[in-house]
């Protein structure tokens, strides 16, 4: 696996669920592909427009268990584990990343909430 890859797009996945982007609907373009769509934890499905139209819940999370899992040369399927401070809950999630033009894009992402705890599920530290 490239190391390289992974920290690069879990730097990514970090912008995409910090509150710094998240409160920039031009960040917020950059990171999402033009034909992205998403399955939010609510069961409701979004696409690039209705996110940066209405824009995403502004929470305060942190980011565990990142793993990448490469489908090809230019898209990659990451999963992680979310700690939602601010609505006190839990999430799996996952995201496919496309490299379109030399640029990470997210083209896909899904949170599902979980019961699990974060001592149940962690892996490491980071």
């Amino acid at each position: 696996m490239d190391v390289n890859l992974k920290e690069h797009l879990k730097e990514l996945e970090m912008r995409h669920t910090g509150l710094e982007v998240r409160q920039s609907l031009e960040e917020l373009d950059n990171i999402l592909d033009d034909d992205f769509f998403e399955i939010g934890s609510s069961g409701y499905m979004f696409d690039k427009k209705e996110c940066l139209e209405s824009g995403v819940v502004l929470t305060e999370m942190s980011l565990h268990n990142y793993e990448i899992y490469p489908l090809s040369s230019d898209l990659v399927l990451s999963t992680y584990f979310i700690v939602d401070k601010t609505r006190n809950r839990n999430t799996l999630r996952s995201s496919i990343w496309k490299l379109i033009d030399d640029r990470w894009k997210l083209y896909f992402h899904q949170g599902t909430i979980s019961p699990l705890q974060l001592s149940e599920v962690i892996k490491d530290l980071t």
